[in-house]
């Protein structure tokens, strides 16, 4: 007779809760397929991901993304021994994207942008544009003053709609459009025609005092954020530190500010309105800020909340206009309308190259030494830095121009982990949005991009033409952008960027011989 040990039921419960305890709850969900390039899905799972908040934090991971419609609702870290030996917890998906070895940040927000339908009066497409941001991560845009505000708010409305591959698109009107407020009460009157129009926000430039102060008491009154293009005009930084403006664009009213006669000392052949006297002048400018008012002007500007969206990017063909002309991606990427926009020509506006010299780049040079070392400055005593690109002009290409402009901003100084944070989460105050938008976080929309490769090593890999890397001694070519979800909808980003590699190649063959 076998011998039995008696035991009683309340060990076999003992024993059971244990097991509970060091035995992790495994569901194996069936993988789910890849999803299709433009098509939202139910749930949409991003699997074993290194994520980059747009917060500023260390890259985190492996984790799992969960996307329902719209919006982001879970994130999940998982024990990477647990990834290894295939008995980590997985969500329910419909779709899924196997992010391993990949990085997974919030879209890119491009604050300053431009969609242009023409150039120079010759048609060029919207979806050349639209497919280029998206293919370089790009998932919101803030458009900033075009011709024909209502095709704008037109294509907006269909993005938010998922009618058309496109980011999401704030639209801020160009105050200036003809004809020209000149009055109080002309400016308060087109502020309030832009917000009946729809607009998100507004742009300014070239503006009078008083004209300002009226347009921006009435932008306040109606919820609209005010960019502020800065010209050499009446008004400087510190009448946007004293009216409220938003953003200041570029950079020309802070140095400005700074000057203490309180005007550039240009020659006395200059004329503003002639483009090649105004930039080669303009390399100038820094040069002549008196630091300790500087110091004054970033101040003021801190403590009005004026974020600086500095776009170092636009004007980089002053300090080195071979680069410029000879980017690598404009062989089979740059559209023929923008090609021609881009040579000089006195009618175009940002085509300013007549008898540039090595004497104009070596100012130059110097005025972005003097430029970065400010914009460093301004973020250490608490301004707010944005990201915008300006492209379609000087020789920068939509989408390109955005992964240039995080290039330069690394170039002044800031780590790779706080120049993408410029570009979501900063960018996301800019707009208003930092409830919803430029983070990696339940609740947020989900606004987001799978890359190839490590951005924080290399913020090349954002190019969609990728890069040349050494794996295991070999040379290889990687990176590039892989996916783009934009408010839950993935956009596979070789895709996109070969349909523009053939809507370009279509143009040029259609293009009139000269």
């Amino acid at each position: 007779m076998p011998f039995v040990i008696p035991i009683r039921s309340e060990i076999v419960a003992s024993l059971a809760l244990l097991c509970a305890v060091v035995t992790p709850r495994v569901v194996h969900a069936q993988q789910a397929p890849r999803p299709s390039s433009g098509v939202r899905v139910p749930r949409l799972a991003i699997r074993n991901a290194t994520i980059i908040d747009g917060n500023g934090t260390p890259a985190s991971g492996p984790a799992d993304v969960l996307i329902e419609g719209s919006r982001i609702t879970r994130v999940v870290f998982l024990d990477p021994v647990a990834v290894r030996s295939g008995r980590a917890e997985r969500m329910r998906a419909d779709a899924e994207i196997d992010a391993t070895g990949k990085y997974l940040l919030p879209g890119l927000i491009n604050a300053h942008a431009h969609l242009q339908d023409e150039r120079a009066h010759v048609a060029q497409p919207y979806d050349y544009t639209l497919k280029l941001w998206l293919a370089c991560g790009i998932t919101s845009v803030r458009e900033v003053g075009a011709d024909t505000t209502e095709k704008v708010i037109a294509i907006r409305d269909r993005s938010a709609r998922g009618e058309v591959a496109a980011p999401r698109i704030f639209v801020y009107a160009r105050f200036s459009n003809a004809p020209v407020p000149t009055s109080p009460e002309a400016a308060r009157a087109r502020i309030r025609e832009l917000k009946k129009m729809g607009a998100d926000g507004v742009k300014i430039l070239g503006i009078d005092r008083d004209v300002m102060q009226a347009a921006l008491d009435e932008a306040h009154k109606l919820g609209l954020r005010v960019a502020h293009h800065v010209g050499v005009e009446e008004t400087n930084a510190w009448d946007d530190a004293h009216f409220g403006t938003t953003s200041i664009e570029h950079w020309y009213g802070i140095p400005d500010a700074a000057i203490p006669e309180g005007r550039q000392n240009f020659p006395a052949s200059y004329n503003y309105r002639n483009e090649t006297d105004r930039f080669r002048w303009a390399g100038h400018l820094w040069r002549e800020a008196d630091p300790i008012r500087l110091g004054m002007v970033l101040d003021t500007l801190v403590a009005a909340r004026v974020a600086w969206v500095p776009t170092l990017d636009i004007y980089e063909a002053s300090r080195d206009l071979q680069r410029a002309q000879t980017q690598p991606w404009f062989v089979d990427y740059l559209h023929p309308t923008l090609e021609d926009y881009f040579r000089p020509d006195a009618a175009n506006h940002g085509s300013y190259f007549f008898g540039w010299t090595s004497t104009d780049e070596a100012f130059w040079k110097e005025n972005y030494r003097l430029w970065m070392s400010a914009l460093r400055d301004f973020e250490r005593r608490g301004g707010l830095i944005g990201v915008g690109d300006d492209a379609g002009f000087i020789y920068q290409m939509y989408g390109f121009g955005l992964v240039r402009e995080l290039e330069l901003q690394q170039e002044a100084g800031f780590m790779p982990v706080k120049v993408i944070q410029h570009a979501t989460g900063n960018n996301a105050q800019i707009l208003g949005r930092s409830s919803d938008l430029g983070r990696v976080r339940e609740g947020f929309l989900a606004d987001l991009v799978v890359v190839n490769g490590n951005p924080l090593e290399n913020l090349k890999v954002f190019y969609p033409t990728g890069i040349d890397v050494m794996k295991d001694g070999k040379a290889v070519h990687d990176g590039g952008v892989e996916w783009t979800i934009k408010d839950g909808i993935p956009y596979h980003a070789p895709t996109l960027f070969a349909d523009v590699k053939a809507l370009v190649a279509k143009a040029r063959a259609e293009r009139p011989r000269r």
